[in-house]
């Protein structure tokens, strides 16, 4: 028989505590259970292999003739029995109790895992959470800016979500239940919904806030008048002040981007005035502005 390493079984280091070895038994025993495998022809073997290593190392006496013998560890301790008779028949009654009590554990440990009921010694009674599934979202910026719904087929299932106002790049939602299929009664698992949220070539967005610039005549800019800029909420009529510099900055309170879950508020809209200079002049501006110029 292929001697077969209990550490590289489970994963660990010959160094590992207690705690990591039955850290890495759980972890291994949840992804290798068959009921949890059907269509996997190789996982009650890995799953009875996993079984074994635990049972090895776990006991400290089995561990430490592993580490000393290796694969003979077996041999080793058939004749340790041999000279020990007395010491090894009442030692094998507590190695048969702690045997039982290891299953006890086990059941335990998989009933309080996926929600199963009882001792019942068949896994195949016990009742198994499903799965939980992870899906992305692309929205453009004007998508969250508003409460909307969207359909999403899952695994061939058509989900109806609403997805409020002020939704954040990189954000998650957990839809409850409309993961995998619980195992013999178990719950569902959940959906997850991460959002991936892009700027607009407009605007852009940090936090509730938005950003954006705003070519400004030079005339008006001079003189200031009003003028009309469009928001993500509408149309705004602004007041340009007289003399209004390049690269000015001016701030529209509750333009900005709604805050997510509170009705009614806003983040802020920030403009950034680019004063543009004219081209293609008259001979006429020009004769004006060179009078302009010696003033």
């Amino acid at each position: 028989m292929d001697f077969v390493d209990y550490y590289k079984v489970l994963g660990i280091n010959k160094t590992a505590t207690p705690k990591e070895i039955k850290t890495a038994y759980r972890k291994l025993a949840r992804k290798f259970h068959p009921d949890l495998n059907p269509n996997d022809k190789d996982a009650k073997k890995n799953f009875q292999q996993i079984n074994e290593a635990n049972e090895v190392l776990s006991d400290p006496e089995k561990r430490k003739k592993f580490d000393q013998y290796g694969k003979d560890w077996k041999n080793s301790a058939e004749s340790g029995r041999a000279d020990q008779y007395q010491e090894q028949s009442s030692n094998s009654n507590r190695q048969r109790y702690a045997g039982a009590q290891s299953e006890d554990d086990f059941s335990d440990f998989f009933a309080s895992m996926f929600g199963g009921g009882g001792r019942s010694g068949r896994s195949s009674q016990q009742r198994f959470r499903g799965e939980d599934y992870n899906a992305e979202l692309q929205l453009n910026l004007i998508d969250a800016y508003k409460t909307h719904k969207q359909t999403l087929t899952v695994n061939g299932k058509n989900i109806r979500i609403t997805i409020p106002a002020g939704i954040e790049n990189g954000q998650t939602i957990k839809i409850t239940g409309h993961g995998g299929l619980g195992i013999n009664g178990g719950p569902n698992g959940d959906l997850y919904i991460g959002f991936s949220v892009a700027n607009d070539i407009k605007f852009k967005r940090l936090g509730n806030n938005l950003y954006t610039s705003l070519e400004l005549d030079l005339y008006t800019a001079l003189l200031g008048g009003e003028i009309i800029i469009n928001t993500l909420s509408g149309q705004v009529k602004l007041k340009v002040k007289p003399e209004t510099q390049n690269g000015s900055k001016v701030n529209l309170k509750g333009k900005g981007f709604p805050v997510y879950k509170k009705e009614g508020e806003f983040g802020d809209l920030q403009l950034t005035y680019i004063i543009k200079i004219p081209t293609n002049l008259s001979a006429k501006q020009k004769e004006l502005i060179a009078e302009l110029a010696k003033l």
